[in-house]
């Protein structure tokens, strides 16, 4: 095991003062909390267009991962293609992890994130009773194991067969709701 800042960069979002502000005039696509679920990807064309001020920019790459450091899930979502012309920057509720080491994938790495011993981790030092909120060094002094990867690979192709499994069963159970309701309506009649 070894710790996630000795592999990873880790950045705050982008530092906005007070609200963040709708523009036309800019190009910059700011991702917020609402943008994000651990399950689907980004939709860039919900995210909000906003003109930057304060410090340079850093913005988001394919393959970076988003951590979720504020409220009550912390998780993890990989960033995946962007758009060609595109810029964006993470809003101030994220760090931004950039992997440096060639050994680890982003794709293994966000499911490891979302998995029950980061997820205790993570609620066994985050800090706060209302609002809870992960610290910067917190997430740097994550534990991760770096397995094969062949075996990273696999993992993750094991995850997205899951993922769809849970979508299909979903989707079961709304159809099934559905005709639950047409027979109790037809009944009524």
């Amino acid at each position: 095991m070894i710790n996630l800042n000795q592999v990873c960069d880790i950045s705050s979002g982008h530092p906005f003062r007070g609200r963040i502000e709708e523009s036309n005039e800019s190009n910059v696509k700011v991702v917020q909390m609402k943008d994000v679920s651990p399950d689907n990807p980004i939709d860039w064309s919900q995210c909000l267009t906003a003109e930057l001020s304060g410090r340079r920019a850093d913005y988001l790459r394919s393959g970076d991962i988003l951590f979720v450091a504020r409220g009550n899930r912390n998780y993890a979502v990989q960033i995946g293609e962007i758009p060609d012309g595109l810029q964006a920057v993470a809003s101030p509720h994220f760090f931004v992890i950039r992997l440096q080491d060639a050994s680890l994938t982003p794709e293994f790495l966000t499911w490891f994130l979302n998995q029950t011993p980061c997820q205790q981790y993570f609620e066994q030092n985050a800090e706060g009773t209302m609002a809870k909120s992960i610290r910067r060094s917190v997430l740097e002094q994550t534990p991760i194991a770096i397995p094969l990867l062949q075996k990273q690979a696999a993992i993750v192709k094991l995850h997205k067969s899951h993922i769809q499994q849970q979508h299909v069963i979903q989707q079961l159970l709304a159809n099934s709701n559905q005709m639950m309701s047409a027979i109790a309506t037809d009944l009524m009649k």
